[in-house]
Protein backbone atom coordinates (compact mmCIF):
# COMPACT_ATOMS: atom_id res chain seq x y z
CA UNK A 1 0.00 0.00 0.00
CA UNK A 2 3.23 2.02 0.51
CA UNK A 3 4.07 1.59 -3.19
CA UNK A 4 0.24 3.32 -4.06
CA UNK A 5 0.49 5.99 -1.78
CA UNK A 6 3.75 7.05 -3.39
CA UNK A 7 2.38 6.75 -7.10
CA UNK A 8 -0.36 9.17 -5.88
CA UNK A 9 2.23 11.26 -4.66
CA UNK A 10 4.38 11.29 -7.92
CA UNK A 11 1.04 11.72 -9.43
CA UNK A 12 0.57 14.62 -8.28
CA UNK A 13 3.23 16.18 -8.74
CA UNK A 14 3.44 15.78 -12.24
CA UNK A 15 0.09 17.20 -12.37
CA UNK A 16 1.18 20.00 -10.75
CA UNK A 17 4.33 20.15 -12.26
CA UNK A 18 2.00 20.04 -15.90
CA UNK A 19 -0.19 22.91 -14.83
CA UNK A 20 2.72 25.12 -13.93
CA UNK A 21 3.96 24.42 -17.50
CA UNK A 22 0.78 25.57 -18.74
CA UNK A 23 0.48 28.17 -17.03
CA UNK A 24 3.72 29.67 -17.82
CA UNK A 25 3.14 29.10 -21.75
CA UNK A 26 -0.12 31.04 -21.42
CA UNK A 27 1.33 33.61 -19.54
CA UNK A 28 4.14 33.79 -22.45
CA UNK A 29 0.97 34.19 -24.90
CA UNK A 30 -0.18 37.20 -23.05
CA UNK A 31 3.25 38.79 -22.74
CA UNK A 32 3.90 38.53 -26.03
CA UNK A 33 0.50 40.23 -27.02
CA UNK A 34 1.22 43.08 -24.11
CA UNK A 35 4.31 44.01 -25.55
CA UNK A 36 3.14 43.88 -29.27
CA UNK A 37 0.27 46.15 -27.95
CA UNK A 38 2.70 48.20 -25.86
CA UNK A 39 4.68 49.06 -28.95
CA UNK A 40 2.04 49.70 -31.31
CA UNK A 41 1.01 51.83 -29.02
CA UNK A 42 4.17 53.71 -28.66
CA UNK A 43 4.47 53.84 -32.11
CA UNK A 44 1.03 55.35 -32.77
CA UNK A 45 2.19 57.85 -30.48
CA UNK A 46 4.78 59.12 -31.67
CA UNK A 47 3.11 59.38 -35.31
CA UNK A 48 -0.03 61.19 -33.90
CA UNK A 49 2.03 63.55 -32.46
CA UNK A 50 4.40 64.12 -35.53
CA UNK A 51 1.33 64.51 -37.59
CA UNK A 52 -0.27 66.91 -35.57
CA UNK A 53 2.72 69.08 -35.40
CA UNK A 54 3.00 68.81 -39.25
CA UNK A 55 -0.63 69.94 -39.35
CA UNK A 56 -0.34 73.12 -36.92
CA UNK A 57 2.40 74.11 -39.61
CA UNK A 58 0.54 73.81 -42.59
CA UNK A 59 0.31 76.71 -44.98
CA UNK A 60 -2.85 76.13 -46.73
CA UNK A 61 -6.23 73.49 -47.08
CA UNK A 62 -4.62 71.90 -49.83
CA UNK A 63 -1.19 71.11 -47.78
CA UNK A 64 -3.73 70.06 -44.79
CA UNK A 65 -5.43 67.20 -47.38
CA UNK A 66 -2.03 66.14 -48.28
CA UNK A 67 -1.16 65.88 -44.88
CA UNK A 68 -4.31 63.92 -44.12
CA UNK A 69 -4.34 62.29 -46.97
CA UNK A 70 -0.53 60.63 -45.92
CA UNK A 71 -1.76 59.83 -42.78
CA UNK A 72 -4.22 56.98 -44.36
CA UNK A 73 -2.40 55.05 -46.15
CA UNK A 74 0.67 53.88 -43.59
CA UNK A 75 -2.23 53.27 -40.98
CA UNK A 76 -3.86 50.62 -43.05
CA UNK A 77 -0.80 48.89 -43.73
CA UNK A 78 0.12 48.99 -39.85
CA UNK A 79 -3.43 47.75 -38.80
CA UNK A 80 -3.43 44.97 -41.47
CA UNK A 81 0.06 43.87 -39.86
CA UNK A 82 -1.12 44.70 -36.60
CA UNK A 83 -3.52 41.99 -36.63
CA UNK A 84 -1.51 39.81 -38.58
CA UNK A 85 1.24 39.42 -35.72
CA UNK A 86 -2.09 39.25 -33.31
CA UNK A 87 -3.59 36.14 -35.68
CA UNK A 88 0.46 34.55 -35.43
CA UNK A 89 0.69 35.29 -31.22
CA UNK A 90 -2.84 33.75 -30.72
CA UNK A 91 -2.33 30.79 -33.04
CA UNK A 92 0.90 29.70 -32.03
CA UNK A 93 0.69 30.24 -28.37
CA UNK A 94 -2.67 27.77 -28.52
CA UNK A 95 -1.17 25.43 -30.63
CA UNK A 96 2.03 25.13 -28.43
CA UNK A 97 -0.77 25.47 -25.95
CA UNK A 98 -2.55 22.38 -27.06
CA UNK A 99 0.78 19.64 -27.89
CA UNK A 100 1.87 20.59 -24.23
CA UNK A 101 -1.59 20.07 -22.89
CA UNK A 102 -2.06 16.76 -24.33
CA UNK A 103 1.44 15.70 -23.77
CA UNK A 104 1.16 16.09 -20.09
CA UNK A 105 -2.38 14.93 -20.22
CA UNK A 106 -1.32 11.39 -21.38
CA UNK A 107 1.51 10.71 -18.96
CA UNK A 108 -1.02 11.69 -16.22
CA UNK A 109 -3.53 9.22 -17.36
CA UNK A 110 -0.64 6.77 -17.49
CA UNK A 111 1.10 7.59 -13.97
CA UNK A 112 -2.72 6.95 -12.87
CA UNK A 113 -3.49 3.70 -14.68
CA UNK A 114 -0.24 2.37 -13.22
CA UNK A 115 -1.79 3.64 -9.56
CA UNK A 116 -4.74 1.60 -10.03
CA UNK A 117 -3.55 -1.22 -11.97
CA UNK A 118 -0.55 -1.50 -8.30
CA UNK A 119 -4.21 -1.03 -6.20
CA UNK A 120 -6.39 -3.54 -7.94
CA UNK A 121 -3.27 -5.86 -7.67
CA UNK A 122 -3.20 -5.53 -3.96
CA UNK A 123 -6.99 -6.01 -3.09
CA UNK A 124 -7.97 -8.44 -0.63
CA UNK A 125 -9.39 -11.99 -1.75
CA UNK A 126 -12.94 -11.97 -2.56
CA UNK A 127 -13.33 -8.19 -3.82
CA UNK A 128 -13.02 -9.32 -7.48
CA UNK A 129 -16.07 -8.35 -8.62
CA UNK A 130 -15.98 -4.68 -6.78
CA UNK A 131 -12.44 -4.25 -8.21
CA UNK A 132 -13.82 -5.48 -11.61
CA UNK A 133 -16.84 -2.79 -11.34
CA UNK A 134 -14.07 -0.08 -10.31
CA UNK A 135 -12.03 -0.98 -13.21
CA UNK A 136 -15.42 -0.48 -15.54
CA UNK A 137 -15.47 2.53 -13.72
CA UNK A 138 -12.10 4.11 -14.45
CA UNK A 139 -12.26 3.23 -18.23
CA UNK A 140 -16.11 4.75 -18.61
CA UNK A 141 -14.07 8.02 -16.81
CA UNK A 142 -11.21 7.72 -19.21
CA UNK A 143 -13.49 7.54 -21.96
CA UNK A 144 -15.17 10.53 -21.05
CA UNK A 145 -11.75 12.50 -20.63
CA UNK A 146 -10.79 11.75 -23.93
CA UNK A 147 -14.13 12.61 -25.24
CA UNK A 148 -13.91 16.18 -23.34
CA UNK A 149 -10.32 16.70 -24.88
CA UNK A 150 -10.91 15.36 -28.45
CA UNK A 151 -14.29 18.27 -27.87
CA UNK A 152 -11.68 20.87 -26.46
CA UNK A 153 -9.36 20.26 -29.35
CA UNK A 154 -12.12 20.97 -31.79
CA UNK A 155 -13.64 24.36 -30.13
CA UNK A 156 -10.04 25.31 -30.03
CA UNK A 157 -9.24 24.44 -34.16
CA UNK A 158 -12.72 26.43 -34.49
CA UNK A 159 -11.86 29.30 -32.23
CA UNK A 160 -8.24 29.58 -34.26
CA UNK A 161 -10.38 29.40 -37.79
CA UNK A 162 -13.00 32.33 -36.46
CA UNK A 163 -9.58 34.12 -35.39
CA UNK A 164 -8.11 34.13 -38.76
CA UNK A 165 -10.83 34.80 -40.55
CA UNK A 166 -11.41 38.09 -38.47
CA UNK A 167 -8.24 39.00 -38.85
CA UNK A 168 -8.26 38.51 -42.75
CA UNK A 169 -11.77 40.19 -42.88
CA UNK A 170 -10.11 43.10 -40.62
CA UNK A 171 -7.35 43.21 -42.80
CA UNK A 172 -9.02 43.35 -45.88
CA UNK A 173 -11.22 45.97 -44.56
CA UNK A 174 -8.85 48.15 -43.84
CA UNK A 175 -6.58 47.71 -47.03
CA UNK A 176 -10.27 49.10 -49.00
CA UNK A 177 -10.46 51.93 -46.92
CA UNK A 178 -7.17 53.08 -47.16
CA UNK A 179 -7.31 52.39 -50.64
CA UNK A 180 -10.15 54.37 -51.15
CA UNK A 181 -8.35 57.56 -49.48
Amino acid sequence: MNTTAAQFIESNKASLKALESATTQAFAGVQKLVELNLTASKASLGETFSHVQAVLVAKDAQELAALQTSLIKPLGDKSAAYFEQVKTIVTGSTADFTKSFEAKTAEAQKAFAGVIENMTKNAPAGTDSAVAAFKNAMSVGQTGIESAQTQAKQAIEIAQTNIEAASTKTVTAVKKVTSKA
